[in-house]
């Protein structure tokens, strides 16, 4: 078979492979999500299901020759950030609520708070990658997103790509950042507003 019509097999089944990751892993996060009343126990079962996807996602990148490097700044930028998001909003989600104190809601609250102010200082404190990343812009994708083209003139996110260079690219890690953060602060703001709507509710009713 010829070179680029191997290319483009292998191409084919490693995104029917990674659709049907998705979707397994979907069906599992729905599960636990449905079955698991405690924070931290779902968070718990959460990482490892979330760990054993990106495990096999790894194993099948490093098999795998990209066609081009438009689709590896497309792997890289899209679709393993999406995965790798997920393991990192339930590592925060355990991290927080295993911190949790016990105290009035307004304790509580105040805690919430100062863990939406934590993402606040990062999307500050990385703002032109934000917004380069928010604008869909791609001018520097082939140092950002294409493995072993890292730039050292360019701000340096994370040691992963030195770390695991087989699976990671100077900028992925952020992106994954970003995505599990923008839930992450959906996830703070439903907390505060039941704690609060429960306080309200208590005092009224005391009434």
């Amino acid at each position: 078979m010829p070179y680029r019509e191997d290319l483009l097999l292998r191409l084919y089944h490693m995104n029917n492979f990674i659709t049907k990751l998705n979707k397994d892993l979907s069906s599992q996060l729905q599960d636990i999500d449905l079955e698991e009343p405690d924070l931290i126990r779902k968070a718990q079962k959460s990482i490892r299901c979330t760990k054993d996807a990106l495990t096999q996602l790894r194993a099948l990148t490093i098999q795998h020759t990209f066609y081009n490097e438009a689709e590896e700044i497309l792997f890289f930028k899209k679709t393993k950030p999406e995965l790798f998001s997920k393991l990192i909003y339930f590592v925060k989600i355990l991290n927080i609520e295993s911190r949790k104190p016990i105290g009035s809601s307004e304790i509580q609250v105040g805690y919430l708070q100062g863990e939406l102010e934590k993402l606040t200082f990062f999307f500050n404190n990385h703002l032109d990658f934000y917004q380069y990343y928010r604008m869909n812009f791609t001018y520097f994708d082939d140092k950002y997103f294409v493995r072993g083209k890292e730039d050292l003139n360019l701000y340096q996110d994370t040691m992963m790509a030195y770390v695991d260079p087989d699976f990671s690219t100077n900028h992925d890690y952020m992106v994954s950042e970003i995505i599990a953060n923008d839930r992450l602060k959906v996830f703070l703001n439903t907390e505060i507003e039941a704690i609060t709507t429960k306080t309200a509710y208590l005092h009224s009713s005391t009434k």
